[in-house]
């Protein structure tokens, strides 16, 4: 592969943004970093945070990774898009997602079913908004335009976008972990998000990447923490994973837990689900063997991160997106990779 990219992975928000979170990004545009990425779950949206960060940047990225599907129709989605690749002089990147049934049913009281269909006419109709050549139109069942229900009124009008795109091709990427999903973002979008990625076995994603282009995109985020305390640092990544496995999905369908089974750990995938389930979360970390957690972050001293961001120059992944809110960590990284 070619030179490694680094990008800022800022995440979704808990209670409050972080109080820094401008300043890691210009920290990270000081530095030479390529792209700042900002997420949603069921608290902030995505797009907000990367208006607030680029009003008071010049050239680093902005990406969303991701937005949900659910959470907007299309043309809604595609107009934050251009609105904010207009704004930030074509620094956007959409990253969107399906996220998962709890979320899309819970939180936006969509149906979930049939989401790579639902991913495909949603993509299609945000790239007939971005190519403004004219009226938006979908004869899909998932986001029919114009909406011809027997519910409507009937006056429905395809319309072309009043604003004209500054990009007519803005980048687009998948959050993806299945491995239909993975394959389907190889074949429409420009690149691909994944939560969970182990540079030391690619195998898992092999056959799901056979037909990806050349500039096809993969932009991994990964923990980072430059210390000298490494079991305390693979301990926290253990809580950050044994959370996704245990805690992020139902029991009948948690995207998560399968792909570390695919992985190789279903028998301790399902036992941090049981432990999450009995409410013994601190056990359900423990149970993350030290090698994954390892392999999946970037943790220790500065010699032994440098020695094993190889592995990471050698796999597929073309952007690393360093998960930290500490802005040493941002520089021994950008020592480290540029």
């Amino acid at each position: 592969m070619g030179d490694l990219k680094l990008g800022l992975a800022q995440g979704y928000w808990g209670a409050a943004p972080n109080p820094n979170f401008v300043e890691m990004a210009q920290e990270a545009e000081r530095l030479g970093y390529d792209s700042v990425w900002s997420a949603e779950a069921w608290g902030n949206d995505a797009f907000t945070p990367l208006c607030w960060i680029g009003a008071q940047t010049k050239k680093i990225k902005l990406g969303t990774a991701v937005v949900q599907l659910s959470g907007r129709t299309p043309t809604s989605c595609a107009m934050h898009a251009l609105s904010l690749d207009l704004l930030s002089e074509g620094r956007f990147s959409l990253g969107l997602g399906v996220s998962g049934p709890q979320v899309v049913e819970g939180w936006y009281g969509r149906p979930f079913p049939k989401p790579l269909a639902r991913t495909r006419e949603y993509i299609d109709i945000i790239r007939q908004v971005f190519a403004r050549q004219g009226p938006v139109t979908n004869a899909g069942p998932h986001y029919p335009l114009p909406y011809l229900g027997a519910d409507g009124t009937g006056l429905g009008k395809a319309l072309k976008p009043i604003t004209h795109p500054l990009r007519s091709k803005i980048p687009i990427f998948m959050g993806a972990e299945g491995p239909k999903n993975v394959a389907l973002a190889v074949e429409i979008a420009d690149g691909w998000i994944p939560l969970f990625y182990n540079p030391y076995d690619e195998s898992v994603y092999e056959a799901s990447l056979k037909n990806m282009r050349p500039d096809f995109e993969i932009n991994q985020m990964v923990s980072v923490n430059i210390t000298d305390d490494i079991a305390a640092g693979l301990l926290a990544v253990k809580y950050y994973l044994s959370f996704y496995v245990g805690g992020m999905g139902a029991k009948t369908a948690n995207f998560h837990k399968d792909l570390f089974c695919r992985m190789g750990y279903e028998e301790e995938a399902n036992r941090i689900q049981q432990l999450f389930l009995e409410d013994r979360r601190d056990e359900a970390a423990l149970v993350i063997p030290d090698e994954l957690a390892d392999a999946l972050a970037l943790i220790g001293p500065k010699d032994r991160i440098k020695e094993r961001l190889q592995i990471w120059r050698d796999s597929k992944v073309t952007t690393l997106l360093v998960a930290t809110t500490d802005k040493q960590q941002l520089r021994d990284m950008a020592e480290l990779i540029l």
